[in-house]
């Protein structure tokens, strides 16, 4: 399979993404980060927002969701908005505030899981810890993004010796008891340690640590593989993949005349019910606001903006796995680097309905990409995305699509090269003009 330069830089930059994300807060940084360097301006929903035609800006909530929009010339009640909405959490392990899990004079770090990874995969890994730490300093709290680099946890697997029936019932982890991560012992690292080690690495007094927010990501870098290095594996494919796209395609639109936004959230993982997540205000709020701008208004003109507007979901999609084919549905497999899949389900676990499934053909052929039809299979429950919860809460057109990748929710999962590009090619098209 050929791989052009094109397709390549794209991915490697994809990689390098992902590499500077090992936590949701870490990726609302690396977003951030991005749209400073091409022009984006920080608000804060706490003040009054001055916004004027063709301005670039950009909010944070919570810390772990970003909206990014570009201000068009139109008014939103003539035109509407075009939405991108993905999210930057993945499904992993958390620590739990009280850290520390002695057992006999090992050091244990408790974790809760969070969303549905994968378990297994954890098993034998070089683990480490990101996330957010928030600060006492003065009479305000603050907070500081932190990350070790090197491998500071493990959760080494027992022996077959041990455990004969592995292979053929399959490796399980007990949530409770057999989950903790392993971080040294009692004798060399007493209570408080850990707290020292935050402080450590942030360079502040312990006395000043008020909380933590911390999950445990693979220290693996990134990279290619096959034959023709032709696929990616990484942490976090589902969903930085999509956040990627969509920041790129956001950065090199041009579309003037309606006003395009990129919302970035988090919590997706455990069903959006947060004041940050897919389900909350967040977007209605940012949008609103984008509307009040116009310089005349009518108590009508909120809802015709919505009414005029579209929403694509941008997540990961099951890829066919030819070892597994009893898993997919016969006739709608969605083939890694054979496009980005449109994904679709009758019980509206995904958003695309006919319409949808309309536009999606027109955007394949206005960016000149292939794409693909995903359809789950029958008798085996469907997933779902933030397509659904933003379609019913905005009363905004919304269809569901995503590169197709395998191992979802695995702590190393596996996508194709070609279809990251073709994906940022579909948003593209989406918010250009058409």
């Amino acid at each position: 399979m050929r791989i052009s330069q094109e397709h390549r830089q794209h991915a490697e930059d994809l990689i390098e993404f992902i590499d500077q994300s090992p936590s949701p807060w870490h990726a609302v940084e690396t977003l951030a980060s991005r749209l400073r360097k091409e022009g984006f301006t920080a608000l804060d929903e706490k003040d009054r927002w001055t916004l004027t035609e063709g301005q670039k800006a950009y909010v944070i909530r919570g810390g772990s969701s970003l909206i990014a929009f570009h201000i068009g010339t139109k008014a939103p009640a003539d035109v509407g908005f075009r939405i991108i909405g993905a999210h930057t959490d993945s499904p992993g392990l958390r620590i739990k505030p009280q850290t520390m899990d002695p057992h006999d004079h090992w050091v244990r770090l408790g974790v809760e899981v969070y969303g549905s990874p994968i378990l297994a995969t954890y098993g034998d890994r070089d683990l480490s810890l990101a996330g957010r730490v928030t600060l006492q300093e003065g009479s305000q709290l603050t907070h500081r993004l932190i990350r070790f680099e090197k491998s500071l946890l493990r959760l080494p697997n027992l022996a077959i010796h041990l455990n004969r029936q592995v292979n053929e019932e399959g490796l399980k982890f007990h949530l409770q008891t057999e989950l903790p991560l392993l971080l040294g012992t009692s004798s060399d690292h007493p209570e408080g340690f850990f707290l020292t080690l935050l402080s450590e690495a942030l360079n502040v007094p312990t006395a000043q640590l008020r909380s933590f927010e911390l999950a445990v990501y693979d220290t693996h870098a990134g990279g290619f593989w096959g034959a023709d290095e032709a696929f990616i594996a990484h942490r976090q494919i589902d969903n930085l993949a999509s956040c990627h796209a969509s920041l790129l395609a956001l950065l090199e639109h041009s579309n003037q005349r309606q006003s395009v936004v990129c919302a970035f959230f988090d919590h997706e993982e455990v069903g959006s019910q947060s004041y940050q997540g897919a389900d909350g205000s967040f977007l209605s709020d940012v949008l609103e606001r984008l509307y009040l701008r116009a310089a005349s208004q009518h108590p009508e003109d909120f809802r015709r903006s919505l009414a005029r507007s579209l929403l694509v979901s941008a997540d990961g999609a099951h890829g066919f796995h030819p070892n597994f084919p009893a898993a997919f549905e016969p006739h709608h497999p969605v083939r890694i680097n054979q496009g980005p899949a449109l994904k679709m389900n009758v019980n509206q676990r995904y958003a695309t309905n006919g319409d949808g499934e309309a536009l999606f053909r027109q955007l394949l052929e206005r960016a000149n990409i292939p794409g693909q039809i995903y359809v789950h299979r029958s008798n085996l429950g469907c997933g779902s995305t933030i397509g659904p919860l933003s379609a019913s809460r905005l009363g905004i057109p919304t269809l569901d699509c995503g590169v197709p990748m395998w191992a979802m929710h695995s702590i190393r999962e596996s996508a194709g090269v070609l279809d990251q590009l073709w994906l940022k090619k579909l948003l593209s098209a989406f918010l250009s003009d058409l």
